[in-house]
């Protein structure tokens, strides 16, 4: 049985896809930062994904590429829909100098979808970062990801877009905040760079398998529909 882990094989994939032009059409070039969708290969066009993929691509150059790797790893470091979860394996590889992250959705028997939330599901999900100095760097975070309820995929696509270059404006503010603050909280804790100090549980990957997202339920969210968005339907 093969293992769900992900292989030097998925690393390279993403990486790929992060630097790839052909089959990615620009929809934001603002300030340093860019955003595509995918557009489907000429041989694909009958198989075209409802959920876009996205791809964000900042230039940093304020922080350094590992201060960036380590805020995204760092969990303690600090919507009109109904609140989502996920459960995502997460890995992570340090070639050189570029870092890279990758993950996506996962069923784990322990931890089934709850009438609660809604459980998202993360087809893929990671980010690609490389430095351009000693306090620079080029930061890509690219995506598939499905909220799930019952928001049209339209709407989905579109707040992707629209919310990306917000999220990544955040994430960098965190980076220039991030040496400071860890200065001040558990500075020598990363267990993302040092496994010893992990203290979560173990995992045994044989217990997990892909999540696929239309095996998970619809919710209807119709009520909570951005306004402006549900004037649009383009």
């Amino acid at each position: 049985m093969a293992s769900i882990l992900p292989g030097e094989e998925a690393f390279f994939d993403f990486r790929k896809q992060c630097l790839a032009t052909e089959n990615w059409l620009n929809k934001y070039d603002e300030n340093g930062m860019q955003v595509w969708v995918e557009v489907p290969a000429a041989n694909k066009k009958n198989h075209v994904p409802k959920v876009h993929k996205i791809k964000c691509k900042m230039t940093i150059k304020d922080v350094s590429a590992a201060t960036m790797y380590d805020v995204i790893h760092d969990g303690v470091c600090p919507n009109p829909i109904k609140k989502r979860d996920v459960v995502t394996l997460r890995s992570w590889q340090k070639i050189d100098d570029e870092y890279i992250i990758i993950n996506f959705s996962v069923k784990h028997p322990k931890y089934p979808p709850t009438k609660k939330l809604v459980r998202a599901v993360s087809m893929l999900t990671g980010y690609f970062i490389k430095p351009t100095g000693p306090n620079s760097c080029t930061f890509i975070y690219l995506s598939q990801a499905d909220p799930k309820g019952s928001l049209p995929k339209w709407v989905v696509n579109r707040a992707s877009t629209r919310l990306a270059p917000r999220v990544m404006r955040c994430v960098h503010k965190a980076g220039r905040d991030y040496p400071e603050w860890k200065k001040q909280n558990s500075p020598d804790q990363k267990p993302w760079l040092y496994p010893e100090q992990n203290k979560l549980p173990m995992m045994d990957p044989a217990e997990l398998s892909i999540q696929r997202a239309d095996s998970l339920e619809n919710v209807d969210e119709s009520s909570k529909l951005d306004a402006e968005d549900s004037e649009d339907s383009s």
